[in-house]
């Protein structure tokens, strides 16, 4: 599976782990980052971009997003470069990549680590190339409901250096070099054969499983169309999305979502409250007002179902209920 999957995104190397939660948490202790160390990430994301970070010690420094695509503003990750920055990590939200470009030169200025987060975007790419291909490392998941989803969660470190994906075997099972002779302090973060298993069955399937997904998001976008109150996925033209998630956005957002559940149509919030105002991460000092692209992407973003499967009479249904409610 490491090897197919090397191939599959471009990359030098492949070590498989037990979750993207792990791959995160991993790779910042393979690069050695820790106490006294920050690492920029974007505060409207899922919980563990941030988490992995606390959990390693290191302080997370949130910056806010860009208003159309929902991804980490490179300007804010220029602005929050201090002698105590030692990584960035850009989440390539819903399944469309982050500004690499100007990541990366960011990055490369201040000799910083770039741990791309594209646990939710294995497949898409970045003026060519695969998500989790370009930074130092890539993360992704393998959780049931991503889009290659294992039998039980998962996760994989991608990167184009070796010796680096030696340091993170090492890692992997519990800092061991050889059989229980420890190196460094690692941990379990090993993947269950079975999820391996399951994820090498179903790899072949996944481009046409992407292609489905694109295709879905394109009716909804044209049947959309005219629909002034909502706003819907904004995609650079040099990105190629996966669609993890189809994510409109509204202001009347709650009422809406509770409309689409009484006509049997079930939807996600990704994610209700930005990483900077919960509760977890109060002693960083933030507060509301601090990021406000952010917030507001957190009181109106609705998922609409995405997956392979949908047919276009579901997608049809799903889009008129939306105009229905509206015109009401």
């Amino acid at each position: 599976l490491e090897a197919k999957l090397a191939a599959y995104c471009g990359c030098a190397a492949a070590v498989g782990v037990s979750s993207g939660t792990d791959a995160l948490l991993m790779s910042l202790m393979a690069l050695g980052i820790g106490p006294g160390d920050e690492v920029i990430v974007p505060t409207f994301t899922f919980f563990a971009t941030a988490g992995s970070v606390w959990r390693a010690g290191a302080r997370p420094v949130f910056v806010d997003i860009q208003p159309d695509t929902l991804n980490i503003d490179p300007a804010g990750i220029a602005q929050a470069i201090t002698e105590r920055t030692r990584a960035v990590i850009p989440v390539h939200l819903f399944g469309q990549p982050a500004e690499m470009d100007e990541i990366m030169a960011a990055a490369d200025e201040h000799e910083l680590f770039v741990i791309e987060d594209a646990a939710q975007a294995i497949g898409a790419t970045y003026k060519g190339r695969k998500a989790g291909s370009i930074g130092t490392v890539g993360c992704l998941s393998f959780y049931p409901t991503k889009n290659l989803g294992g039998f039980g969660d998962g996760g994989m470190v991608l990167t184009q250096d070796r010796d680096l994906a030696e340091r993170l075997e090492i890692h992997r099972n519990h800092g061991q070099g050889r059989s229980y002779i420890h190196k460094v302090v690692g941990g379990n973060f090993r993947m269950d054969s079975i999820v391996a298993a399951s994820l090498t069955v179903k790899l072949p399937h996944l481009e046409a499983w992407s292609a489905r997904r694109r295709q879905n998001a394109a009716r909804y976008d044209e049947l959309l169309a005219d629909v002034d109150e909502v706003v819907t996925p904004t995609i650079r033209p040099y990105n190629v999305a996966i669609f993890h998630q189809y994510v409109l956005r509204t202001p009347r957002r709650d009422e809406l979502r509770a409309f689409l559940a009484d006509q049997g149509i079930a939807t996600g919030v990704y994610y209700p409250l930005s990483l900077h105002e919960q509760e977890c991460f109060a002693a960083l000092g933030y507060q509301r007002g601090d990021f406000p692209v952010s917030e507001r992407a957190a009181g109106e973003c609705l998922a609409l179902p995405i997956y392979p499967e949908l047919t276009d009479e579901q997608i049809s249904y799903v889009a008129g209920k939306i105009k229905d409610f509206f015109a009401s």
